[in-house]
């Protein structure tokens, strides 16, 4: 209701202006008339004139109807320079804020329920520069005021940041307005008043802040750097510090665009997803699969058979798996493309220098233009009493130990549900573990939706592992995890404690807090992946928001980019589109929005679902648990986000991350051909549930009366 009434009132002002010829007042030889008239009025009525004259300028600005500039003019010819310009200013700022507290209330809703993703980066903007952009825009008149005020409305801009640099920014701009209106009587035309020098003066006061935001941070650079001396010539143009995902990408592009480039890594190249986690986790997963395929041959027609599991022969085929691909990310690989790679510890000396300790026990230093830290993460470990003596393994040390055993753990204890909790227990207990999964939330894998998460949980007892949520570990004992639930505690024995809570960046050693970067939690960088020193750049896990081996590569692209040519060109890392997949049996894959987090920033979606139960492909091969789930805006086909369950389900997700991308809708996924019989008819599968979901229901009504008059 009290949208309509905004509504309503602005449209009798629209109405009256045009139904009354008002804007035959509103024009240059109108106004000329009325001073005129108005001048002896003024004289006796001053107060009463500029009453007046100030609400109907509110009303005109307000409505954003035509004419606020013949009424500057006009105020110049009335009230004189002094009193003309300081009406105006309160005037026009009073109006333009209702015009975009008008916008504001009866339409950003609306806008932000349809393209909430899109604003999402316009909003974050505007939080951060929002007085700076639009100061910019207030001070070239010959932008559309107007325009400024209803699309300011729709974003979240501040209303103070918004009156007051309104109020300033409009200023100079008035005053230019008032004071032509002082020599009414000399002006034959609007252009007359803004000729093209002074067009071109206002645009260079519109330009200024940029200059000055320029030189702000020419100054801000000198201050970053004051105390350090900077090198006469640099020995390399990029140090990489890690050898992971990030470091061996940002070395890589470093070398084929011919730059001078030194990747340092102290252990083994390929980082953590070669070696301890990405690799040989999906190695054992897929040895873990055939032993649960044989337990369950029956259906396939074939017989059931109890598989023998030699553990030293299946962490074998794990190890070499991860020399197979050991080539891929080696010494001799990198160097061959031009790298100069050094295996040591690298260390920041100052902005522009970095030692390194190298593997053979000399010490190495040189100077570089850029560097950028890629140093990854380590597995968390709780503070609970008693865990640093229970010899708990982590993601990263347990290769090294099941290297070590003639059979798999007998009493497994995992602690966390997240997918690296959930990855390993599964696999542990189809190669014959008896897994015990501890979780202190209500739910594993709980950032996905309550069907996801409960699927998760069927799927992981089906495999027999006993989930054990709701449970907090409050201390180790000598074999054994106690944890307490309810307030009761419960003692769960173990032979193996593995822990799998999380992981955190790695930050200490490299000379970060010596020379100043600021940390919290991860590397503190900007939009472009730069610290605070604008030629040091971080990224992957140390750098986050995301830990992903994907993410790591993309990043760094952007890190290595923007550290060789940024003084040309500056690209914002781009976290649009991420996708992410848990690697369990059938596979849990999502990106984008989920049904939990459109509910928590308060997005309005609807969901679409398809159960691979009915697909062709997915019955013969005896693989039918799961389903697609797609977000859309209400009525649009958009894709705000997409979780699929079955099997392959990482590698179906990839239609929907270039759907997202690309801003492909379901109608054109519909519109796709898939091959027959393949589980990517999945994806079309689920358009089409979108489509009869929304199938013109009148419209076929009248195809049908024409089919029944075709029979006649």
């Amino acid at each position: 209701m009290k949208k309509l009434i905004i509504l309503a009132a602005l449209a009798a002002i629209v109405a009256a202006y045009f139904l009354f010829d008002l804007g035959q007042y509103l024009t240059l030889e109108g106004i000329k008339q009325a001073v005129g008239q108005w001048e002896a009025f003024y004289a006796e009525n001053p107060v009463a004139v500029l009453a007046g004259f100030f609400a109907i300028y509110v009303a005109v600005t307000a409505a954003s109807l035509p004419g606020a500039a013949i009424m500057t003019l006009a105020a110049g010819a009335l009230f004189g320079l002094v009193t003309g310009t300081i009406l105006v200013s309160f005037a026009s700022t009073l109006g333009a804020t209702l015009a975009f507290l008008s916008a504001r209330y009866v339409l950003r809703d609306t806008i932000e329920a349809r393209f909430g993703e899109r604003l999402k980066a316009i909003n974050a903007g505007l939080k951060r520069d929002g007085a700076f952009y639009l100061f910019s825009l207030r001070m070239i008149p010959a932008f559309p005021f107007f325009v400024v005020n209803l699309v300011m409305g729709l974003t979240r801009i501040r209303i103070w940041t918004y009156v007051w640099v309104s109020q300033v920014g409009m200023l100079l701009g008035t005053a230019v307005y008032v004071n032509a209106g002082t020599q009414l009587a000399r002006i034959d035309s609007l252009s007359g008043i803004v000729s093209p020098e002074v067009l071109v003066s206002f645009a260079l006061l519109g330009i200024a802040p940029w200059l000055a935001k320029l030189a702000v941070g020419i100054i801000k650079r000198r201050r970053v750097y004051a105390g350090f001396t900077r090198p006469a010539k640099f020995d390399r143009n990029l140090v990489v510090i890690g050898a992971g995902s990030a470091g061996l990408v940002s070395a890589y592009i470093a070398a084929q665009v011919k730059a001078s480039v030194t990747l340092v890594e102290a252990k083994d190249m390929g980082g953590d997803c070669l070696n301890t986690g990405c690799v040989p986790s999906k190695a054992l997963i897929k040895s873990a699969k055939v032993a649960a395929t044989m337990r369950h041959a029956d259906r396939y027609g074939l017989t059931a058979v109890q598989p023998q599991v030699p553990f030293k022969a299946v962490i074998a085929r794990v190890m070499d798996t991860i020399k197979a691909i050991e080539p891929h990310d080696s010494v001799e690989r990198y160097t061959e493309l031009g790298v100069d790679v050094v295996k040591g510890y690298a260390k920041i000396i100052d902005p522009w220098t970095v030692e390194i300790a190298r593997g053979d026990g000399t010490t190495q230093r040189l100077t570089t233009r850029s560097i950028i830290i890629a140093s990854g993460a380590e597995p968390v470990v709780p503070p609970i009493p008693g865990i640093a003596d229970s010899g708990y393994l982590t993601s990263e040390t347990i290769w090294d130990a099941f290297a070590e055993m003639d059979a798999a753990p007998a009493r497994v204890v995992i602690l966390g549900g997240g997918p690296i909790g959930c990855e390993l227990a599964q696999a542990l207990a189809r190669l014959g573990s008896q897994v015990t999964q501890v979780e202190m939330a209500d739910a594993v894998l709980g950032r996905e939706d309550d069907d996801v998460s409960a699927l998760a949980r069927a799927v992981l007892e089906e495999s027999g592992v006993t989930v054990l949520t709701g449970h907090k570990a409050v201390r180790a004992e000598q074999g054994a995890l106690i944890a307490e639930h309810g307030g009761a505690e419960t003692r769960i024995a173990f032979d193996t404690l593995i822990v799998a809570v999380g992981r955190k960046a790695r930050l200490t050693g490299f000379g970060l807090e010596d020379i100043g970067v600021d940390t919290d939690g991860t590397v503190n960088t900007d939009e472009f992946l730069a610290t605070k020193f604008p030629n040091i750049f971080a990224a992957g896990d140390v750098a986050g928001p995301y830990q992903f081996t994907h993410v790591a590569s993309h990043q760094a692209w952007y890190a290595s980019v923007n550290a060789l040519f940024g003084q040309l060109k500056k690209f914002k890392a781009d976290y649009r589109v991420i996708p992410a997949v848990t690697f369990m049996d059938p596979e849990f894959a999502r990106v984008g929005l989920n049904e939990r987090e459109a509910a928590e920033q308060g997005i309005a979606v609807e969901v679409t679902r398809y159960d691979i139960d009915d697909l062709d492909r997915a019955i013969a091969e005896s693989e039918t648990r799961g389903f697609v789930k797609v977000l859309t805006p209400p009525g649009k086909d958009t894709v705000l986000g997409a979780t699929i369950v079955g099997a392959h389900a990482g590698e179906l997700l990839a239609e929907y991350v270039l759907a997202m991308k690309h801003r492909i809708g379901l109608n054109k996924i519909l519109g796709t051909i898939h091959s027959y019989p393949t589980m990517a008819e999945a994806n079309k599968f689920a358009a089409g549930n979108w489509k009869k979901a929304h199938k013109p229901e009148g419209l076929l009504k009248w195809v049908e009366r024409y089919h029944a008059w075709r029979r006649r």
